[in-house]
């Protein structure tokens, strides 16, 4: 079973979820507004991600910068649980294994065959 992970209304989501209903993939969406990740999440997403999946471009990393950096790695893992927006997304994965961050519709294919 396929997992999106993501905030509704968000673009790059929005295009990743039309791109699966599009192919008839069956995905369950995860909101990180109704969901919070947990610390396993960040963990299995870091490692794919090689280090902290963040999406450093977003209005929300670059708002908490400074702040975020100060900060341990511990820390750091409990502050994008709550700020889940600092997250690179969306996150497709396949029965717990990440197959992409962000949306690219060669990368989707690819994930997909």
């Amino acid at each position: 079973m396929y997992k999106i992970f993501g905030i509704p209304n968000c673009d790059t989501v929005k295009k990743a979820r039309v791109f699966l209903e599009k192919r008839k993939v069956d995905v369950e969406f995860v909101d990180f507004k109704k969901t919070m990740p947990t610390l396993e999440d960040i963990k299995r997403w870091s490692e794919a991600f090689g280090g902290l999946p963040l999406n450093v471009k977003g209005v929300t990393y670059k708002k908490f910068k400074s702040e975020f950096e100060a900060l341990g790695e511990k820390e750091q893992k409990e502050f994008i649980r709550k700020n889940t927006s600092m997250i690179k997304r969306p996150i497709l994965e396949r029965d717990g294994r990440v197959l992409s961050f962000g949306f690219s519709e060669e990368d989707y294919k690819t994930a997909l065959s």
